[in-house]
């Protein structure tokens, strides 16, 4: 995770995601940066299986790099994850922030389609559980554009989807951490959840 957890390395997984295999001329020119500096950070990233060669379509010299997989999973819980997750996240505030700032400039319909929103509900940890792998089903069909599994439909686009499932900490207050056991309170005005 340490490994993956520096911005253009994530970059670079990011780009080749979206552009497919490339070599690290041309990270470099999307990216902005020296073609030495991608050629190196590919070759890390190969090392711990983020990335591999790819097949060179024309000129042998060329080393073209590939993504392993679209979808990346690590275990949580450990120091190097947490680095990971504290940069990833960082990364997708930026992107969300960029969205809401340049909004105005897109197309209705995107400006229409793309949304922000959030639940707070009780749940136990195998709803939550549940609830990951529903949402990872969700995506698969979208995913296999991207592993070239699927064709994408015209007019389509690279939209970026966050997930996250944050457990709030317990307050031993059951009113706000779930619903009582012995049902609604009986005296005083009913409270309208989220306005407190």
């Amino acid at each position: 995770m340490r490994a993956v957890a520096h911005p253009l390395r994530l970059d670079l997984l990011d780009l080749l995601a979206r552009i497919g295999p490339a070599t690290a001329a041309t990270c470099a020119r999307h990216l902005g940066t020296s073609q030495a500096s991608c050629s190196f950070h590919l070759r890390q990233l190969a090392k711990y299986g983020f990335v591999a060669e790819a097949p060179s379509s024309t000129d042998q010299r060329e080393r073209p790099w590939k993504i392993v997989d679209v979808e990346q999973q690590w275990s949580p819980g450990t120091p190097a994850a947490a680095e990971f997750e504290r940069v990833y996240i960082e990364r997708e505030a930026v992107r969300m922030l960029e969205w809401i700032e340049g909004r105005k400039h897109a197309p209705e319909e995107w400006r229409k389609a793309g949304f922000t929103s959030t639940v707070t509900a009780p749940m136990t940890a195998e709803e939550l559980d549940e609830l990951g792998e529903a949402f990872r089903k969700l995506m698969e069909p979208y995913a296999d554009r991207i592993a070239g599994r699927a064709p994408a439909p015209e007019g389509a686009r690279f939209v970026r989807i966050l997930t996250n499932a944050s457990p709030l900490p317990s307050t031993g207050d059951t009113e706000k951490d779930g619903p009582e056991k012995d049902g609604p309170e009986k005296d005083g005005p009913e409270k309208d959840a989220g306005t407190e």
